[in-house]
């Protein structure tokens, strides 16, 4: 079980000031209030779909589903409120239909041990043509001017989504620092095998993760729907997968597994909506931002790679250099033994040869 380092954190939140400030420099729109608004909108569904995403990779797993549950979900909560129940009601069936479908993920890639690509993307598939069967391809417009409260409320002027995904990124935290799922959650991902054998419930915490991460996505379900006041069947099928992921990746959290925090990832959310906006407030065209992040992704890896290896590395040189300390020490022992033996050895011949010469001595 690993865990990273605050420092880490640090130097991820040092990038993304290098970033903001470069970005202000070259777009005077960029450094206005409410650019700044709309750039916390966009990276609170981002933050929500990398929270989910950052507890799968903590595993050593991947969900491909998240961007196409953000569709349904919100779709579903449209169609709920259609046909006449509340909002909050409508709601909660949505969340627990991105529970469900993150529960069945889960299931299936622990029971039956198909690789979590295969089942995510295969899952991605059907969640993308759910909201299309439902609303027959045709957005759904949410009549509850109530409902708007969750994408474009205010809480203490603070937008509503962002507090949030704050609220949901705390909970994240003392999950994986407080909780037995959490230690249980690094211990899988650090050796699966190793973790079954410490009593681990590797299923429970399988499945539990991919359940966490579609609940997030439809958070941020919720939260799109609500911004707009639509159920779009093709919400959440553009760059947002991408986004998910590359923010987990950028904020330290190991593909392979095992390592990570939910601070990075909300660093990595944080600084991919910060490039994703700047470029277009730049006017650079949509269709580069799928190739920046792509590369993101790509350098994380390659990073994050080497980076193990070097760990690897180094705790080598560590076992070896304390079994060499082990080796010295137990030869200086083995060299001292006979020298006290033979001190021991002459003390007992002098102590001899004293008591046989007072003898010779009383006889005298």
């Amino acid at each position: 079980m690993r865990r990273r380092k605050l420092g880490e954190e640090i130097g991820i939140l040092s990038v993304w000031l290098v970033v903001f400030l470069i970005m202000c420099l070259l777009s005077d729109r960029f450094r206005m209030y409410s650019n700044i608004r709309v750039l916390l909108l966009n990276g609170s569904v981002i933050a929500f779909l990398a929270l989910g995403q950052a507890f799968v990779l903590l595993t050593g797993g991947i969900d491909l589903s998240t961007g196409s549950t953000v569709g349904m979900t919100g779709v579903l909560c449209a169609v709920m409120m259609q046909l006449g129940l509340p909002w909050p009601l409508a709601s909660l069936v949505a969340l627990a239909s991105g529970a469900l479908l993150g529960l069945f993920n889960g299931a299936i890639i622990h029971y039956l041990k198909i690789p979590a690509f295969i089942v995510t993307f295969s899952t991605y598939g059907v969640a993308t043509s759910v909201p299309m069967i439902l609303a027959e391809a045709q957005s759904i417009t949410v009549a509850d001017e109530r409902f708007s409260v969750l994408g474009n409320g205010q809480f203490l002027t603070i937008p509503m989504p962002v507090v949030l995904v704050t609220v949901a990124a705390l909970i994240g935290y003392l999950t994986l620092q407080r909780t037995r799922l959490g230690v249980h959650i690094y211990a899988v991902g650090g050796n699966v095998e190793a973790a079954r054998l410490a009593g681990v419930d590797v299923a429970r915490t399988t499945i539990s993760v991919y359940a966490i991460s579609g609940f997030c996505a439809g958070m941020g379900g919720l939260i799109t729907t609500s911004r707009l006041m639509v159920g779009y069947p093709s919400a959440g099928t553009g760059n947002e997968l991408f986004f998910s992921i590359a923010a987990a990746v950028v904020g330290g959290v190991s593909l392979f597994g095992g390592v990570g925090s939910v601070l990075g990832a909300m660093l990595g959310a944080l600084l991919i909506a910060t490039i994703s906006n700047g470029m277009t407030l730049l006017s650079v065209p949509s269709f580069w931002q799928p190739l920046v992040i792509g590369l993101i992704i790509l350098f994380g890896v390659i990073l994050d790679t080497y980076r193990r290896r070097f760990s690897e590395v180094r705790r080598a040189v560590q076992v070896l250099r304390s079994k060499a300390v082990g080796k010295s020490v137990q030869d200086e022992h083995v060299a001292t033994v006979p020298v006290a033996g033979e001190a021991t050895g002459k003390q007992s011949d002098s102590q001899s040869n004293f008591t046989s010469g007072s003898r010779e001595e009383d006889r005298s």
